[in-house]
């Protein structure tokens, strides 16, 4: 089951005050992103979030779950605990803060052109 369009956007309102956080879709599922640093995933309309110390220091007791089948552990976060945006910017504020910067990505090659 994938998620839904309108779980992803719901969870951006929630966590606008943050200012910088987006989705992007990945095989019917959403990875959300904090400034350009992927936080967790969204599957099967639930929130799954990196875990680290920071965001521990958020959320005390951290209930783990796996986003697919041969995924890492993740801590979920309840569409309960979705409600309260204040608390939610906080986590995932504190997640992003934890997690190393992505790499750069390598410039691609240009396609050569074929001849027929």
């Amino acid at each position: 089951m994938s998620t839904h369009p309108s779980t992803a956007e719901f969870l951006l309102d929630q966590l606008a005050a943050t200012g910088n956080a987006s989705v992007r879709r990945m095989f019917g599922e959403y990875c959300l992103y904090l400034a350009g640093k992927p936080v967790g995933l969204v599957c099967d309309n639930q929130l799954f979030l990196k875990p680290t110390d920071a965001g521990k220091a958020v959320m005390p007791q951290p209930v783990e779950g796996f986003p697919f089948p041969s995924a890492r552990a993740h801590w979920c976060v309840t569409a309960d605990q979705w409600e309260d945006a204040p608390w939610l910017c906080q986590l995932i504020q504190a997640t992003a803060g934890a997690l190393p910067e992505p790499k750069a990505k390598a410039p691609r090659k240009p396609r050569s052109k074929t001849t027929k």
